[in-house]
């Protein structure tokens, strides 16, 4: 669902995203990805560092933000959207990752709506795993989908 050029106002809250982490899809994200680091994929080991586990790849859980971005704003953040992200505590597997978001400005740029928003990725204990600081660009004639 993407949202509308009218519902483009400063506090809109963004439609949010649920994605659970599980081992193995953290495991597939290390075999697309290439990146083998055993905090990620070795178990035995993980448990023997301060982590105490595995973790996800932060570029993965990085990825369900994306997705959270693109289901709310459509084509437009897959053409040029941006963000600025702050690493809080490692995703785990068996979390429950909540991303949610809201419009904090909107400002006219020529023939475009430039939309910044504040996006929260928490775990299922409401701890911030990720914060980001979103921008996408709109036309300003057209849906944001």
């Amino acid at each position: 669902m993407s949202l509308k050029l009218e519902e483009l106002t400063v506090d809109t809250k963004l439609q949010e995203l649920k994605r659970q982490v599980t081992q193995e899809h953290i495991n597939l994200y290390a075999t697309v990805s290439g990146d083998f680091n055993p905090i990620h994929i070795d178990q035995e080991f993980a448990r023997k560092t301060p982590l105490r586990g595995t973790v996800a790849h932060g570029m993965l859980v990085l990825g369900y933000i994306s997705e959270f971005m693109t289901n709310n704003f459509g084509q437009n953040w897959l053409r040029g959207g941006s963000l600025n992200a702050r690493f809080k505590v490692p995703a785990r597997p068996g979390d429950l990752i909540t991303i949610s978001g809201k419009i904090n400005a909107v400002q006219k740029e020529n023939e475009f709506i430039s939309i910044l928003c504040d996006v929260f990725c928490q775990n299922q204990q409401n701890e911030s795993v990720i914060i980001c600081e979103t921008k996408v660009k709109v036309n300003a004639d057209e849906d944001c989908r």
